[in-house]
């Protein structure tokens, strides 16, 4: 459970610095500050839905194609955070091909050094000292 919430704890903050880098970088993103937290949440939740969902897909239909649900997991969830009025906007189909591709690197790799070498650490030595006894 505790990994869980670091999980989404730290998608919500590289989901954040992606945004950004996607706004700022990008001219034909489009993204006001009340359209950031709207964007910000709708991203998340569906990537938080919608990769499990991908993952489970192209295993089933196309076990070759896995290693790539994560990018078609940001692109759906980029897709459906610009439905919500006041969201993100995005013009152009380079635009639409560099959003969800600088998304994704900043939060595939964001994630690996959060969740792989700082959380996974920490709740490893958590448990090894509770299991020497240090910690009730």
């Amino acid at each position: 459970m505790l990994r869980f919430l670091f999980q989404i704890l730290s998608q919500l903050v590289l989901g954040a610095i992606a945004l950004l880098v996607v706004h700022l970088t990008l001219p034909d993103v489009a993204l006001s500050l009340s359209g950031f937290f709207v964007a910000l949440g709708v991203f998340t939740l569906a990537h938080i839905i919608l990769g499990p969902f991908v993952q489970s897909v192209a295993q089933r239909y196309a076990a070759p194609l896995a290693g790539g649900v994560g990018i078609v997991a940001t692109l759906l969830a980029v897709w459906i955070a610009t439905w919500f009025p006041g969201g993100i906007q995005i013009h152009g189909v380079a635009s639409w091909i560099l959003a969800p591709l600088i998304i994704w690197i900043i939060t595939a790799l964001g994630g690996w050094i959060v969740m792989g070498l700082i959380v996974d650490r920490r709740l490893k030595q958590r448990a090894a000292r509770k299991l020497l006894g240090g910690e009730k």
